[in-house]
């Protein structure tokens, strides 16, 4: 039978490839350009993702804008406005584009998006804000034993630090930020380590929860949670955190340190692996990296592809128990409904609503998803310069949450569901204000464990 070359539309599963970052031509402008030229000179003939982010309004306004209406009278200097929109959501490359690989226009938008960024990084560097704001571990340890005075001069609203701020740093002063904490999941998991409820059906099974960043500095409560659903379900548990997993670094173009990232991380968790543990990361973004983003840095390295096939997003990890050994008896119903927000990051993941399937195990629960970007992407929600464009992919979200009017509301993404209630504003009269939860806290309060 004569070979049948990929369908424009097919329903495989896109495949990537390797990224070839450590090859000085990855970063040879001249090559970029012609890259940027192929790439949207075929996405300005199909405009499917015009509604993704702003990158494609950007892109297809410049060409129409332009003396011919087509590429060729387009300044490419005019085209770092389309890279600086990306957030490497990766949404365009996992469910809209119709030219991803295996077709023969080989397209994935995010990627040369990101090596656009990583040739710009390596010219000139980031800038000292954005330098500050992705040293996650250094920041979340200094800021942690002041954590009340920070997140006093953080606080939305303060009219005294929040101006100042906005002009001395670029962080908009209507973002809401993260708050820190002085004792981190990591410390709280050690010293009220939850028992294990050795008669669930999943007894057996043991997993190293690597906390991440966010949970560990800033939000240690959903930690708390995981590990608690975990020990009622049986699962032993060892709390491990040696170092972000780079989604910053990724996010400014810097490669090499999320290779080193990736290095450290894999160095503690390898061990526990060798041991026949699970390895559960409490974050979609974190997730996202160690599955999906680290192999691709790191083609070559075998104890990383190790690493990636031994991890589980947290929420996917509960699923799997309850299809094979079953969930932990004690869940009761969650008043007023659950609206889960599906992350961009865990959507790439391409392992399904886990999350909403997961809380759809609790009973008599009215459990909802939205399926919007929440265009937050890092620190892409809280600079000036580009919190409008975060605004604006936001709506569209926030508009679902609003029509489902359910009182509690999740995410994968604990940074994503935070900046859609910023969006969100003050409630109607009556309504007590939604809360950024994870999904696993939710899970512990219907098991009556917070």
């Amino acid at each position: 039978m004569a070979h049948q070359p990929p369908k424009e539309g097919s329903l495989s599963a896109p495949t990537r490839h390797p990224i070839d970052w450590q090859n000085e031509d990855f970063y040879n402008e001249s090559f970029i350009t012609e890259e940027l030229e192929r790439v949207f000179d075929i996405c300005h003939g199909c405009r499917r993702c015009f509604n993704l982010c702003e990158s494609f309004p950007i892109l297809f306004d410049m060409i129409d804008d332009s003396e011919s209406g087509e590429l060729d009278s387009v300044d490419n200097a005019q085209y770092g406005k389309v890279v600086d929109a990306c957030t490497l959501c990766d949404m365009c490359f996992m469910v809209k584009c119709p030219y991803v690989p295996p077709h023969e226009f080989d397209l994935d938008f995010p990627h040369l998006m990101l090596r656009a960024r990583a040739a710009e990084f390596k010219r000139k560097g980031a800038s000292f804000t954005e330098n500050q704001l992705v040293k996650m571990d250094r920041n979340g340890k200094l800021i942690g034993p002041i954590s009340g005075i920070a997140n006093w001069a953080s606080k939305l609203g303060n009219k005294l630090t929040r101006p100042m701020m906005e002009k001395i740093t670029g962080i908009d002063k209507d973002a809401e930020l993260p708050k820190f904490h002085s004792k981190t999941f990591e410390k709280l998991s050690t010293k009220n380590a939850p028992a294990r409820n050795m008669q669930a059906p999943a007894h057996a099974r043991k997993a190293v929860i690597y906390a991440t960043c966010y949970v560990d500095y800033n939000k240690p409560e959903s930690g708390v949670a995981a590990q608690a659903v975990l020990a009622k379900n049986g699962v032993e548990t060892v709390v491990v955190y040696p170092a972000c997993c780079g989604m910053p670094y990724l996010e400014q173009g810097n490669l090499e340190q999320v290779a080193k990232q990736a290095e450290m991380v894999k160095k503690e968790l390898l061990p526990y692996i060798d041991k026949g543990y699970d390895v559960l990361a409490l974050t979609a973004s974190c997730g996202l990296m160690m599955k999906m983003e680290w192999p691709l840095i790191l083609p070559q390295d075998e104890d990383i592809k190790r690493l990636s096939a031994a991890t589980y997003d947290i929420a996917e990890y509960m699923v799997d128990i309850a299809k094979n050994e079953g969930l932990a008896e004690g869940l009761h119903p969650i008043e007023g409904g659950i609206t889960v927000h599906s992350a961009c990051h865990a959507r790439a993941q391409n392992m399904g609503a886990k999350s909403a399937e997961m809380l759809r195990k609790i009973p008599d629960t009215k459990v909802d998803i939205v399926e919007k970007c929440s265009g937050h992407g890092g620190t892409f929600g809280i600079m000036k310069e580009t919190r409008p464009m975060a605004v604006k992919v936001a709506r569209p979200a926030v508009r679902q949450i609003k029509s489902k009017g359910n009182e509690n509301l999740c995410s994968d993404c604990p940074l994503a569901c935070k900046h859609l209630i910023n969006m969100m504003g003050a409630p109607e009269e009556g309504k007590a204000p939604l809360t950024p939860d994870h999904p696993m806290e939710l899970m512990a309060r219907a098991y009556g464990l917070i």
